[in-house]
Formats: C-alpha cells, sequence, structure tokens
C-alpha cells in the first residue's frame, strides 16, 4: 500500500486511533463475557446479567472496530501519513508494528465473528490473538514514551494534535 506522505495526522484520524484504542481496551478487559455467555449457552444455562451485557459489548465493539479499522486503511491512504521520525531499524520496527496492529484489527473481529457463528478452530484462532495483541500494544505504547521522553522528536504529539490544514 503506497501511501502518501504528509505533515500529521488530520483530526477525523486522531479521533479514529483513540476511538479504535479505546474500544481494544474494552475488549481485552470485558471480552472474557462472551466466552461465559457461550459457554453458559452450551451447558444449557443462563449467563450473569453482567455477562450477558459485556458479551452483547463485546460482539458490537468487535464489528465497530472492524468498521473503524476499515476507515482508518481508507483514510491513510485519501489523506495520507507522517513519515517516520526516525530512519534505519525504528523506521522499519514502526512500519512492521502497524502494519501487525492492522493485519489483528481486522482478522480478530473476523474471527471473532466466525467464532460465534461457526465455533472452533476460529474461537481459537480469535483467542490467540489475544496476548500477541496485549504485547504489541504494550510494545506501542512504550515506543511512543520514548520518542516522547527519551528522544523528544514529537512522534506523540502527531497522535494528539492535528495537522493544519
Amino acid at each position: 500500500m503506497s501511501v502518501r506522505s504528509v505533515s500529521g495526522y488530520t483530526g477525523f484520524q486522531i479521533g479514529l486511533h483513540w476511538l479504535i484504542a479505546a474500544l481494544v481496551v474494552l475488549q481485552l478487559i470485558f471480552g472474557e463475557s462472551i466466552a461465559e455467555q457461550i459457554e453458559a449457552a452450551e451447558n444449557g444455562t443462563t449467563a450473569s446479567a453482567f455477562d450477558q451485557f459485556f458479551g452483547g459489548v463485546h460482539y458490537w465493539a468487535g464489528i465497530a472496530i472492524l468498521a473503524f479499522v476499515a476507515a482508518r486503511v481508507w483514510l491513510r491512504v485519501i489523506a495520507g501519513a507522517p513519515p517516520a521520525p526516525q530512519a534505519g531499524w525504528m523506521a522499519t520496527a514502526a512500519k512492521l508494528s502497524h502494519a501487525v496492529f492492522y493485519v489483528l484489527l481486522i482478522l480478530m473481529p473476523i474471527t471473532g465473528f466466525l467464532a460465534f457463528y461457526v465455533g472452533d478452530p476460529f474461537g481459537e484462532l480469535h483467542e490467540l490473538g489475544k496476548p500477541i495483541l496485549i504485547i504489541l500494544i504494550a510494545v506501542h505504547v512504550g515506543a511512543s514514551l520514548y520518542h516522547q521522553f527519551w528522544l523528544k522528536d514529537g512522534t506523540l504529539r502527531r497522535m494528539f494534535v492535528p495537522r493544519s490544514q
């Protein structure tokens, strides 16, 4: 995917980034509720009201994440993205980690949807994504903080302040 280089992200790109991030955190915290809901149905029992509510939230938040990521990819192609602040291995690592993020944020909702309606092996694939996503988030946050407080290169600022039109 060829993306034109620009000076920063648009306000809409930044908003989508943080909306997707918030939904992913919600999914990670309350994601087990849908498993409890499915297990209760398989056992012929009823899940708790908590698990029923957050199981539904997990389902719809997954669909929302897929839609928002599609919009984010489309905007990245249309509106562009700023270049990596460093060259060499840091730029390669940034491109690779962002690519893995996009792949996971597309595959996780799809495998979750298939797990809900088809079952295994999609459920196992969906669950396999969780620790990978957690590690990737930790690396992403760590790299952001490294750029902000060690390199002081303004990289983190790009996700808070939209580029001027």
